[in-house]
């Protein structure tokens, strides 16, 4: 046995990884399994003083020493650190604050007052995938000046009215680690379960013998596809990803799952995933979209938006270029890896889940297990990060099928490396644009080809083509457009959401091209954009008139100065859909009951690190004006909340926040009449579902979406091809919440700097080779200065008092904007992701 001192406790342990150690046996939340490999930081506790990764250690490497972890710090720490990062928007999804903190600790113990590199460098070892990292050192910062001057903790006294920097409401809990993600949760006589994969991406499975596994000591049951009572396959749209592969079926990519086990202890459930016996017949994978394009069976969906004539737009244009693009797969990297807990309940299954939609898991698991919709309640923890990746099933069926045929209660969690290995990845594009303007720099026309690989299954590829498409022509005033778009299945891991939903590929093909015809007509590529940017009243490309609220210019007039200060710059813009629109139903929803005098607010619209709750809160009490402290705000949960849609296409904030007024504008008007408490059990109900006109549509003008949100981004480069600093201007129509919107344009900016110089997905025949330790994400120290401009000139506007979705927008425009400022440096114009021979990724 190993003693060592455990938060001033003297503590026991047998030989065991320490970060298990302190999980499992001490019940310690706020050390965080991120990745397991020392890669992620959120384990990071310290070891006599020093920040040490836990997932790293055995409790006999602690022996004799003083171990302390978040819940160790005192009562006045754990009140500054709260009040600093949620004070400074440092929190969003929450799941790396609590290593964060370690990590400051640690600095700040040793260095009163820290510079802003010395932070940088203290932080290094930790990912944050939301923030982009800039409020997290201004909130250490602002730490090391409340110890040193031993600043009492001031009250939060800002009022929640709109436009105020509001305290995220989740902010302390999430900062302290005592706001419980999926894994954090427990319960008596819970199993755990995993699934065999398979080992190949193509392969047909000729048996399956789990007799073996069955006999393993611990062993709770082994299930294959013959288990499963209702639709084995399962998928958002097209339902063609099986929830287990049968006998003499085809395995179309590593993650396929084959079986699987539920068992007492975790050492019996990988003892018994090593004893099922699978013989596979190996086949050819198919792996490359440029060849599965030419099998119509491989074609998942074709995509073909005209307008105008572009044939004659480009023979009688001035300049006109054509290059070819490709950009990778790309991993979210969400902090949090999945987890879902499933619980026999009523002959049926309750669940605690981590994703992007209570409903949608809701219903893909009553076709799994054939159960009706009372049946099947699924409940949302804290989500560790999202950004699309967690929108398909992944853990949450598995789960509800082990616990529904065990009947015991289930945790499925997945490991960094099936992480990494199963969910839908940001798809790869191959791609070949033509852009054309006449001589004064007037765009002309666009044809573009776009070849995305959505990979096994179709998941969200045929939407994330479509909006490819739809958003290719850029935010400009010209009518001459041929797009066509091809998604097409591969052996490789499945494409499907990712912030920006395709226009992060086309939109960098798109806007590379305009600096070359800016080149061509001695134009600036300031110059250039300004002079074709929609404008309020023109026409986008796509038909749709673009309304009094549309503000591109205001964003390029935001950055000029900057832009033309800077020797080695580049520019690009964007514009980015607010809901799914394309005549595709979808409806905001949002409940206010009134509960004891409090008025809860219900919906399902999942935070998954945007700050739902804060946002719906934020608009009820500046319609309402009732008291902060009278509100209360429901998780999601399809038993209580009711179905706001998916957390993606950036229109929570809208349609749900539009959903939050409405029903907040009932209850107002019961107001005049009654006292809260006099409307006790009383229920105001909200729905916002817009019209848009569907794809094809015979209108001149059709409404695609129901609002647009625009971005211009300048990226500067020192003379060594080093980051300089990142100016950003956002249209956002009005900002809710000011810092929840300066945080989202800089974790969104940071995720567009990775995309653009260090982040890949390799693959080997259709194999993951990447950790996360080598995706190659941005760290502290790699991310430069960055300025977000908030432009809002939709303040007079009634829906969701004018907001604009900005969570995905934020990430498009930079790629393009960096390659544009190394075009700059050294004359080479880079067509393919992430740019080769930079500051960032020498050329072997």
């Amino acid at each position: 046995m190993n003693t060592f001192w455990l938060n001033g406790v003297e503590t026991t342990a047998k030989e065991a990884n320490l970060l298990d150690f302190l999980r499992e046996d001490e019940n310690l939340t706020s050390v965080k399994n991120g990745c397991g490999e020392g890669a992620c930081g959120a384990c990071m506790v310290l070891v006599d003083g020093l920040a040490k990764r836990a997932c790293l250690l055995k409790t006999s490497q602690v022996v004799g020493k003083k171990v302390t972890t978040l819940e160790g710090l005192s009562d006045y720490e754990k009140q500054v650190y709260s009040y600093c990062f949620a004070s400074c928007g440092a929190v969003q999804c929450g799941f790396c604050i609590p290593g964060m903190i370690i990590s400051a600790k640690a600095l700040l113990d040793v260095n009163k007052e820290p510079n802003d590199s010395e932070i940088k460098i203290a932080i290094k070892g930790n990912i944050c995938r939301c923030t982009g990292y800039v409020k997290i050192e201004q909130a250490i910062l602002k730490a090391a000046e409340m110890f040193r001057n031993s600043v009492s903790v001031p009250a939060d006294e800002i009022s929640p009215n709109i436009g105020n920097d509001f305290l995220r409401i989740d902010a302390s809990d999430k900062t302290l680690g005592i706001g419980l993600y999926v894994d954090d949760m427990k319960f008596e006589n819970m199993v755990y379960g995993r699934a065999l994969r398979s080992k190949h991406p193509r392969a047909k499975v000729v048996s399956i013998d789990i007799s073996k596994a069955k006999e393993v000591s611990g062993v709770v049951a082994v299930l294959t596809a013959d288990d499963i009572d209702g639709k084995r396959f399962l998928g958002h749209l097209v339902k063609d990803w099986p929830a287990l592969v049968a006998i003499g079926e085809e395995t179309r990519y590593v993650g396929d799952s084959i079986a699987l086990v539920a068992a007492e202890t975790k050492e019996a459930l990988s003892e018994a995933l090593g004893q099922i016996e699978v013989v596979y017949e190996v086949l050819q994978p198919i792996t490359n979209p440029l060849e599965a394009q030419n099998d119509p069976k491989q074609i998942l969906r074709k995509e073909v938006l005209t307008r105008g004539d572009v044939d004659t737009a480009i023979k009688n244009s001035k300049h006109v270029v054509t290059y070819k693009y490709s950009t990778p797969f790309t991993e979210h990297a969400f902090l949090e890896p999945e987890s879902a807990i499933a619980i026999p309940e009523n002959g049926g299954v309750k669940l605690y889940t981590g994703g992007q939609s209570v409903y949608d898991e809701q219903h893909e698991i009553m076709d799994l297990l054939n159960l009706p919709e009372d049946k099947v309640r699924v409940i949302s923890a804290y989500v560790g990060g999202g950004f699309g990746g967690k929108e398909d099933m992944s853990v949450q069926h598995h789960a509800a099928l082990l616990a529904h045929k065990t009947g015991r209660i289930v945790k499925v969690t997945f490991s960094r490396e099936e992480s990494i290995k199963i969910h839908p990845k940001l798809h790869a594009a191959e791609m070949e644009f033509t852009t054309a303007c006449d001589a004064d720099g007037n765009l002309t026309a666009m044809r573009a080809t776009i070849i995305m690989d959505t990979g096994a299954y179709a998941s969200l590829g045929g939407p994330v083509l479509q909006r490819a498409c739809t958003h290719a022509a850029g935010p400009y005033n010209y009518h001459n457009i041929d797009i066509t778009g091809i998604a097409v299945y591969t052996n490789n891991p499945p494409g499907g959401a990712f912030r920006g939903f395709g226009v992060t590929q086309s939109a960098f093909a798109t806007e590379c091209n305009i600096n070359r015809l800016a080149e061509l007509c001695g134009l600036s590529p300031w110059e250039f954009r300004y002079k074709n940017a929609i404008r309020p009243k023109q026409v986008l490309p796509n038909g749709q008139i673009a309304d009094e609220s549309t503000a591109l210019v205001e964003t390029l007039e935001a950055v000029k100065e900057f832009y033309e200060s800077q020797k080695f710059a580049g520019i690009a813009c964007a514009l980015k859909n607010a809901g799914l629109g394309v005549g595709v139903p979808d409806a905001g929803r949002c409940k206010i009951k009134i509960v004891d005098g409090k008025a809860h607010i219900r919906t399902s619209a999942a935070c998954i690190g945007q700050g739902m709750g804060t946002i719906l809160l934020q608009i009820f009490c500046e319609t309402t004006g009732i008291s902060k402290n009278n509100v209360v705000y429901t998780m999601p949960d399809t038993s209580l909340t009711p179905n706001s849609g998916t957390t993606t296409a950036s229109r929570q904030t809208v349609f749900t926040g539009e959903a939050c007024k409405l029903a907040s504008e009932k209850l107002k008007q019961a107001l005049e009449k009654n006292s809260l408490g006099e409307l006790d059990g009383q229920e105001f109900y909200g729905e916002f579902f817009p019209k848009t006109d569907p794809m094809g549509t015979d209108k001149e003008n059709p409404v695609s979406h129901v609002a647009y949100g625009y971005a211009t981004q300048v990226v500067a480069l020192d003379e060594f091809g080093k980051l300089i600093a990142v100016h950003a201007a956002h249209d956002v129509g009005r900002a809710i919440n000011p810092i929840a919107v300066e945080g989202q344009i800089e974790g969104g900016v940071v995720m567009g700097l990775g995309y653009a110089l260090t982040e890949n997905y390799p693959l080997t025949v259709g194999v993951p080779t990447a950790k996360f330790g080598t995706l190659g994400l941005f760290r502290s120290t790699a991310v430069p200065e960055i300025k977000s401009i908030i432009i809002e000139k939709n303040l007079g506007e009634s829906l969701a008092y004018g907001a604009k979705g900005v969570g995905e927008i934020t990430t498009i425009p930079t790629a393009a904007a960096v390659q544009g400022a190394y075009y700059k440096l050294d004359g080479t114009f880079r067509q393919t992701l992430p740019l080769p021979n930079t500051f960032y990724r020498k050329q072997k």
